[in-house]
């Protein structure tokens, strides 16, 4: 049984809705762990109530939240002062609260290329081009991160093409905007779409041009292993599948907020997958 003190330290995820969140159980995971006087908390809030949900929790003491949908570029505007991840992302998953002032930052970037780098041993961003089917937020951070890391060429898909390019503006170096995903010399596939997510159809792509060395990627994690990633399993390609992208991101805040820096290993994993449907119904 947890016990909390006078003392204790609080941060929580904000959301609308937050019940289907797991970053609860991520970060209890984690408090447990290194018995650490605090509490992790989900925050469901309305979209119109988001700017005072905010201030309340920094009135209340708390050290910071994570952000989700749909607050984060809302979270964005009402920071203080963000991080260049944030501004590249061009929106907020983390504040962290600091003498009364609000500080937020992307972490969703880093996420995702410890993911990689964690289930695609060997893997560098500076190995080959890039395909990133999708050009919402997750896109972004992930786009983002990978150029930040030496990606020589960077491609978007996306069935809105104005979205894609508008996103290719905005962050700018080597990406260019395909109508269809040029697999033939990838050596990353990224689907940041919601395509494979459950209640959602599967992502339709023909895997077979992907050279042998090719990493496939998908920031979906219900279910863990995706129809994507059962294919690309399938064909002998190494899959990364989305859970390492949400523990990995979670890193930076939790340090931020409990002063301890926590590590991802299965325990931590196997802890978060438990909740989480293995394959699509």
């Amino acid at each position: 049984m947890t016990i909390l003190s006078g003392k204790a330290r609080l941060a929580g995820v904000l959301g609308w809705p937050a019940s289907h969140s797991r970053s609860p159980r991520l970060h209890g995971h984690w408090l447990h762990r290194h018995g650490i006087d605090g509490a992790y908390i989900p925050l469901q809030v309305r979209p119109q109530a988001f700017a005072d949900a905010v201030r309340a929790l920094v009135s209340l003491g708390f050290q910071g939240a994570n952000v989700t949908i749909p607050h984060k570029e809302a979270a964005f505007a009402l920071c203080d002062s963000v991080a260049d991840t944030a501004r590249r992302a061009g929106a907020v998953n983390t504040l962290v609260f600091r003498g009364g002032r609000i500080e937020g930052s992307n972490t969703d970037g880093y996420g995702f290329l410890e993911s990689v780098r964690e289930q695609a041993p060997g893997w560098r961003a500076e190995d080959g081009p890039v395909v990133l089917l999708g050009a919402g937020g997750a896109a972004r951070a992930i786009a983002a991160a990978l150029l930040d890391a030496g990606c020589p060429r960077l491609t978007l898909v996306n069935r809105n093409r104005a979205r894609a390019e508008a996103l290719a503006g905005a962050l700018g170096g080597p990406m260019t905007v395909a109508e269809a995903p040029p697999l033939d010399d990838a050596a990353l596939l990224v689907n940041a779409t919601s395509l494979g997510m459950a209640g959602q159809p599967p992502l339709e792509i023909d895997l077979a041009p992907l050279p042998g060395h090719a990493v496939v990627a998908d920031a979906v994690y219900v279910p863990l292993e995706t129809p994507l990633l059962a294919a690309a399993r399938a064909r002998g390609l190494r899959g990364v599948d989305g859970l390492g992208m949400l523990l990995h991101q979670a890193r930076p805040g939790f340090a931020a907020w409990f002063g301890v820096e926590p590590v991802v290993d299965q325990a931590l994993r196997d802890f978060v997958a438990a909740d989480i449907p293995r394959r699509a119904a």
